[in-house]
């Protein structure tokens, strides 16, 4: 899809005490604030318009909204988060999205996070994780196969999310890890294999004619700017700290 618009959400005040598995040390709101405060502006700067929403203040990981739902241009599909703390983070979600698509939805016991989700064209890699499991995996895949689109079951053997080691860059373009590479469910696929050191900047965004991606990884950012795109880079420091990345923080569509 040529994207349009994208819904976010700004973190609460308590987002450090949300799911994390991270070593990085505490993350700071003031900083995090800031940095979400970018992401949505630069998202306008590139032509979304940008609908952000209030906290949500029983929910410290709210603000991942990616998580909740998965947009195509016939639907918008509401998950199931696989985080029990989670759970409660879709219903909100359901009103806003009913602007915009019909709603289908994940149902229990079947799991869903919308990090597991990627779409290549008509198609979609679906990632058994921690967070999504494999009914509701065959769930998303029968509402979407009636909207003419195929997908594959992927399991995720490290990192939280399959988009935490694999994202699309478009015109048949994957970034990802050697692991991933190496998976017959992404032959004849162009690679743009990320280096071990540099393994969290294997979650850059493509938007139209853009690639935002994380700051501080030299070896990705050479290797993504040979594709002629606008590469912006974006801090993400405190979002990496609650195992989060750039495309965790939007719903594009």
């Amino acid at each position: 899809m040529n994207f349009t618009h994208a819904i976010s959400r700004l973190p609460n005040k308590n987002f450090a005490a949300g799911i994390t598995t991270s070593a990085l040390g505490a993350p700071k709101y003031d900083i995090m604030l800031n940095q979400h405060c970018a992401y949505t502006q630069t998202l306008r700067q590139i032509g979304l318009d940008v609908t952000v929403l209030d906290p949500l203040p029983d929910f410290p990981d709210a603000h991942f909204v990616e998580d909740v739902a998965v947009i195509t241009a016939e639907v918008a599909i509401l998950t199931n988060p696989g985080a029990a703390a989670r759970n409660g983070e879709a219903r909100p979600m359901e009103p806003i999205l009913a602007q915009h698509r019909p709603i289908e939805r994940i149902h229990a016991p079947g799991t869903m996070d919308g990090g597991d989700v990627l779409q290549m064209g008509k198609h979609f890699f679906v990632g058994i994780s921690e967070r999504t499991d494999q009914i509701g995996a065959e769930e998303f895949g029968a509402i979407v196969s009636r909207h003419g689109y195929t997908w594959i079951a992927v399991d995720v053997a490290a990192g939280l999310h399959l988009k935490s080691s694999i994202n699309a860059l478009g015109d048949n373009v994957l970034l990802l890890t050697e692991e991933f590479a190496a998976r017959p469910e992404f032959v004849g696929y162009q690679h743009i294999l990320i280096d071990e050191d540099e393994i969290y900047a294997a979650n850059t965004l493509r938007i139209n004619d853009y690639l935002l991606t994380p700051r501080g990884f030299p070896k990705t950012l050479a290797k993504i700017e040979t594709l002629g795109l606008n590469v912006i880079e974006m801090e993400t420091s405190e979002c990496k700290k609650m195992d989060g990345g750039l495309t965790c923080l939007s719903l594009r569509f």
